[in-house]
C-alpha cells in the first residue's frame, strides 16, 4: 500500500517542527542534573534518548543509511559516538534536526521514514514523561501524531482497531480493513501508550475484541 496515498506527506515536517517548539524550550529549561534521570526506555537516561533523538535526525537529514540503520546496534554506537558532547550541545543538535530532517522525510516517499518523525515525537513524551510533566504523550502535535499514525498502521495493515477518543468527535481507524475491528475508548494520549508499549498504570480506559499485548505494533 503506497501511504502517499493516506497521508500528507509535509505532515512528519510538521509534527516534527510542532514538536521543537514544545521540547527544545523545555530541556534548555531543565539542570544538568535531569539529564541523568531514567526514562522509560530500559538502559536509557534523558541524555541517552536525546542523543538518540539528535542522531538519528542527523542520518535522516545527511542520508546515511548503514545496513543495519537504526538497529538496535545502530542507535547504541550513535549514542556512543556523542559520549564527549555537552548536554547543551546535543539539545542544540536535536533542535537542527527536528527543523530539517522534514523535507528529507517527505522527499523519501511512499512513507518509509514516517516512522521517525512518529519515533521522535513519542521519544519528546518519554522525556517529559522522566521530568514528571503533565499530558507526556498529548500537546500540540497530538493531531498531526494520530494522523500519521493512522497512515502508517493502516500501511502496514496493522490489528483493525476503532478507537474512541476522548473529545473527539470521530473515531480513529488503525490497521486493516475488518468489519468487527477491537475498540478503545479513553483517552489520546493512552492509546500511544498502548501502541508504543508504553505503560499504562493507572490509565483509565476500555479495551474490547483485542488485548492490550495485540496493539503494541509501534516498539
Amino acid at each position: 500500500m503506497d501511504t502517499d496515498s493516506v497521508r500528507d506527506p509535509e505532515l512528519p515536517g510538521l509534527l516534527l517542527r510542532t514538536e521543537r517548539d514544545a521540547l527544545i524550550p523545555l530541556l534548555r529549561a531543565r539542570p544538568d542534573t535531569d539529564f541523568a534521570l531514567p526514562t522509560c526506555c530500559p538502559g536509557w537516561t534523558v541524555r541517552h534518548v536525546v542523543a538518540h533523538c539528535a542522531a538519528v535526525l542527523a542520518r535522516v537529514v545527511e542520508s546515511r543509511y548503514e545496513k543495519d540503520v537504526f538497529s538496535p546496534e545502530c542507535n547504541d554506537r550513535d549514542i556512543a559516538a556523542l559520549a564527549d558532547r555537552s548536554d547543551r550541545d546535543l539539545v542544540d543538535e536535536l533542535e537542527r534536526g527536528l527543523t530539517d530532517a522534514g523535507p528529507m522525510i517527505a522527499a523519501a516517499g511512499h512513507g518509509r521514514l514516517d516512522a521517525v518523525a512518529f519515533g521522535e515525537w513519542v521519544h519528546a513524551g518519554d522525556l517529559r514523561e522522566a521530568f514528571g510533566e503533565p499530558g507526556a504523550y498529548e500537546g500540540d502535535g497530538l493531531p498531526h501524531a494520530l494522523a500519521l499514525l493512522a497512515a502508517y498502521s493502516r500501511a502496514r495493515r496493522t490489528e483493525p482497531l476503532l478507537a474512541e477518543l476522548d473529545g473527539h468527535d470521530a473515531p480513529l481507524v488503525l490497521g486493516a480493513d475488518s468489519p468487527e475491528p477491537a475498540v478503545y475508548t479513553g483517552p489520546a494520549g493512552t492509546l500511544i501508550r498502548l501502541v508504543t508499549g508504553r505503560s499504562t498504570a493507572g490509565e483509565r480506559y476500555e479495551l474490547t475484541g483485542a488485548k492490550e499485548a495485540d496493539l503494541a505494533f509501534f516498539t
